[in-house]
């Protein structure tokens, strides 16, 4: 069981933005001198290489983030989409049983590359689209 300053802090967190949450890490990883680019690299190389649907020249501004396959962790999966969408455990669970299915449509690049590294971390396969 987590101390009360633990489970403080970590409702704390559910209430920030995906903004804020990337603020949060590129903060504690200078303090604490740890690094999570490793993940956060790989993200980013790959939308730049699936860009074709985008027409020569110009970018895509808005992204799906489509949950392809939960993967081992289904339980850790549900958790992640529940806080990344906001939804209620239920809808959750409902969302992740429908794979594949769009956790968000309309993303900005940046939002839709944190939620894939975030479901890829416990394991789903996401696409962006």
């Amino acid at each position: 069981m987590a101390s009360e300053k633990v489970t403080k802090l970590i409702e704390e967190v559910k209430e920030l933005t995906v903004l804020e949450l990337s603020e949060l890490v590129k903060e504690l990883e200078e303090e604490f001198g740890v690094s999570a680019a490793a993940p956060v690299a790989a993200v980013a190389a790959a939308p730049a290489a699936g860009g074709d649907a985008a027409p020569a020249g110009e970018e895509k501004s808005e992204f799906d983030v489509v949950l392809e396959n939960v993967g081992g962790e289904k339980i850790k999966v549900i958790k992640v989409v529940k806080d990344l969408t906001g939804l209620g455990l239920k809808d959750a669970k409902a969302l992740v049983d429908e794979a594949p299915k769009a956790i968000k449509e309309g993303a900005s690049k940046e939002e839709a590359e944190e939620m894939k590294a975030k479901l890829e971390e416990v394991g789903a396969t996401v696409e962006l689209k």
